[in-house]
């Protein structure tokens, strides 16, 4: 593996003196040899024309590196592109693509992504493995917030089923916060001070059915148990009451 790392990094720093070895000459040649300069600028402009993408791409990979804006293993959007970051290429992202609807969201589908720098300069970027600490410093997190969503009966003792649902995230949230506290000695990041001061449980109504949702920090990759759990918790907490239906 450190093998593949060294010599992918080799063949990139060779591209990179290869590239600039070339703009150097396009630039300097005809300062040796003023007859060359049209010449010279003709296929400048052509090469810059036929290799505008490429050469966006190639500014992006830089742009990637010096801003930090997302590093090896960090979980991302680009666009309507999700996924976990595997490689980060002169010309290319390549991303471990994440699910993002309700069957697959938040599990790796198996499928490998490989997307242009270029979109980075000219497309939002939504990182969930990072948010900003107390000193406005980017760094990595884990955590994210997610959204428990149950559907009752309209019939159902609504006011029950929310106090249910709080204690099973209040239950949950302690453990994260607990961990976060000991992760980050500088201050907690930004949006776990929200969940400190308790879990936030609202309702929404639609034809058929009363819906509570909660809001539970949970690690990234960790989303989808993190549900699972909760959701038999409710369901084992209302188990036998016939106040409590789910729709």
């Amino acid at each position: 593996m450190a093998y593949s790392r060294l010599k992918a990094r080799v063949r990139d720093a060779i591209i990179t003196l290869l590239i600039v070895a070339l703009v150097a000459t396009i630039l300097i040649l005809p300062f040796y040899n003023p007859s060359m300069a049209v010449y010279m600028t003709i296929i400048a402009v052509g090469m810059s024309l036929a290799l505008q993408k490429y050469l966006a791409s190639f500014v992006g990979h830089f742009v990637i590196r010096g801003s930090g804006i997302f590093a090896i293993g960090d979980r991302i959007r680009i666009g309507t592109i999700k996924g976990d970051v595997k490689h980060i290429g002169l010309f290319h992202i390549i991303l471990d693509e994440v699910g993002d609807d309700d069957k697959m969201g938040g599990e790796l589908t198996g499928k490998i992504i490989s997307v242009p720098n270029l979109l980075v300069l000219d497309q939002s970027v939504q990182n969930y493995s990072r948010d900003f600490s107390v000193d406005d410093e980017m760094i990595t997190c884990g955590y994210i917030f997610d959204e428990i969503r149950i559907p009752l009966r309209p019939k159902s003792d609504v006011q029950k089923a929310v106090v249910i649902l709080e204690e099973l995230l209040w239950a949950e949230n302690a453990a994260f916060i607990k961990e976060a506290s000991a992760r980050f000695d500088r201050g907690l990041p930004n949006f776990l001070h929200d969940i400190e001061k308790g879990p936030k449980v609202t309702i929404h109504f639609d034809k058929e059915r009363v819906w509570i949702k909660g809001r539970v920090i949970t690690p990234i990759r960790a989303k989808n148990e993190l549900r699972t759990r909760i959701g038999l918790g409710f369901i084992n907490r209302i188990k036998g009451d016939s106040g409590i239906e789910i729709n």
